[in-house]
Order: C-alpha cells, then structure tokens, then sequence
C-alpha cells in the first residue's frame, strides 16, 4: 500500500482539494508519462463534476477487471452503507454478537464488538501477522481469534474484517454478497456484474465508487447510502497506524480532515481519491508487485501530472 510519507509529500507539493475547475485542455497530454515512465500504472480515470474528464488505459481495453486489492474493503463499507439504508442493519453500532449470535467467543470482552469496530479496524483482536496487520481467513476463524486490546481502543488493520463483515451483511441482507451487489451496488452505477464474483473492477467503476460517496450516497435521484453514514464513515474514528500509517475511517483512509480528502488505497499502487472540495475522484489501477509498490507510480502521477492539470 501507499504511505503517508507518499501522501504528505503529495499534499504538499499539490493540493488536491482546492475548489477550481479545470479547462477543457488541461489533461492534454497527461497520457504520456504513464504510456512512457509511469508504466506501473495500467488504467487512471478522473472524474470532475460528476463526468469523465481523463482515462487512460494500458492495454486498450476499458473493460479490462483489475486487481484492485485492498479497494474492495472501501467496496464492502459501501454495501454495509447500502444495508443500512434498506434497513437490514439498525446501526453500525449494533453488536456483532447479537447479528450473529452463532458466533461465540471465551473472551467477554467480544460481546461489545459492534459493525463500527470492525468496519474502523479497532475490535482488537490479536495479530502475529508481520506488521501488525492481519491476514486473510474464513469469518469464523477471524472471530474465533484471542483479543488483544479492549474493543474500540486500539487501530490494527486486519484483513480479517473482510470476511467478518462479509458475513455479517449475507446474515443480514438473506441473500449471497455478490448477488446483494449486483443488485443494490453494481446495477445502480453500471458496475460490471463480474465485479462481485471476482472481487476484480474496472477502472471506470472505481471512479463510479468514489463518485458515489462524493455525492453523499446519492446516485440518479436515488439515496443508495444514507448521508449521515458518508459523513460519519469517511472522518477519522482513530488515528489509524501501519500499512498507510493515516487517520482511519470505516475502511477508508483519510488524507486530511481539511480541506476534506479521503481515499481507498490497495497494495502495489491502487487508489480511488476522493476531494470533494474539487469535486473530483481519481482512480488509478496499477500493476500488483512489491516493485510496484515501492516505486510508487500513483503516487507520481498525482504529485507530477495530474495535481498541477487539476489547478490549471
């Protein structure tokens, strides 16, 4: 993933969320550094005011699904968000014992594990993964795991979640993950229906994502997530720590509290950045590598390229 000493130096050199809006030939051009010197990056899509303003994409082929890892955690926060606007969740707050009372567990304190620990990664549960961060495992394993801080007192990112909440909004919602996406997520917003099976996106539809939450939760008329849930989701619940070392939301990171910017980021350079003062969404897929991610191609393109072309 991308760090906050990438984000810094970023914000620094280029602030993003500046409100302006830029010419018609401002990302003339901005193709070349990636087709040349960028070339990690395979497909960039940005959106301002609400339309496609650049896409570039490696291979040729808009259609392509991407590896877009860890973005998919901000694509479940979404679905939890959609639940939650149909009414299969109360609240974030409720706990996890009581959607899934199957679920046991020695310790007590697990019985005051609510959605938003797991959603802002501070259930506290124990982590022998290098970095501190968890690992992938089925959601019963995940739960089954000793806790090592009292629920809602300690950041530590845990890929665990993925199944955790996964879980939870199949028991929620009646019916299997993919299916409850395509229907309330991908058919809304022209996601490709095979999004929700491989967990793969197109470029596009990472923009589409973070359109979704620039626009509240709102999409054609409709209020797919509810507003008060964008706010609360997309503003710092803790301080956040290692791999991105940023403030952390419900499973998304948060560049800076003002002017507002906040992002999805996976593992190799993937990004969906959302500015709402811009009112603009990057997204960019890259290739998945630890060459990849050190060299840290997104990250270049924003500071280099794509920032100055925003405040033209």
């Amino acid at each position: 993933m991308l760090t906050r000493r990438d984000f810094t130096a970023l914000l620094g050199a280029t602030p993003l969320a500046a409100a302006a809006q830029a010419p018609a030939d401002a990302f003339a051009g901005l193709d070349k550094p990636l087709a040349q010197q960028l070339t990690d990056i395979q497909g960039a899509v940005v959106f301002q005011r609400g339309r496609p303003v650049f896409e570039y994409h490696r291979d040729g082929s808009p259609e392509a699904l991407r590896d877009v890892q860890s973005v998919v955690k901000s694509g479940l926060a979404t679905l939890v968000g959609i639940a939650l606007a149909q009414g299969h969740f109360a609240s974030a707050d409720q706990p996890v014992a009581a959607l899934m009372p199957e679920w046991t567990h020695p310790d007590p304190r697990a019985a005051s594990i609510t959605l938003r620990h797991l959603l802002a990664m501070t259930a506290g549960f124990e982590s022998t993964s290098v970095g501190g961060v968890g690992g992938f495992m089925p959601a019963a394993q995940g739960w089954a795991r000793p806790l090592a801080s009292d629920p809602g007192s300690t950041f530590r990112y845990d890929n665990a979640n993925v199944a955790l909440v996964s879980a939870l909004l199949e028991k929620a919602t009646g019916m299997p993950l993919a299916e409850f996406g395509r229907r309330h997520l991908g058919a809304p917003l022209g996601i490709a229906p095979a999004t929700f099976e491989r967990f793969r996106m197109r470029t596009v539809d990472m923009a589409r994502l973070g359109q979704l939450w620039l626009q509240q939760g709102q999409w054609e008329g409709r209020q797919l997530m509810p507003a008060a849930y964008v706010a609360e989701a997309t503003r710092a619940h803790t301080a956040g720590g290692p791999p991105v070392g940023m403030p952390y939301g419900f499973m998304w990171w948060i560049v800076s509290p003002r002017p507002h910017i906040y992002m999805a980021s996976g593992y190799g350079g993937q990004l969906v950045w959302v500015a709402p003062a811009q009112d603009a969404v990057v997204a960019v897929a890259s290739t998945v590598s630890p060459q990849s991610q050190q060299r840290g191609h997104s990250v270049q393109w924003l500071q280099r390229h794509l920032g100055p072309a925003l405040l033209r």
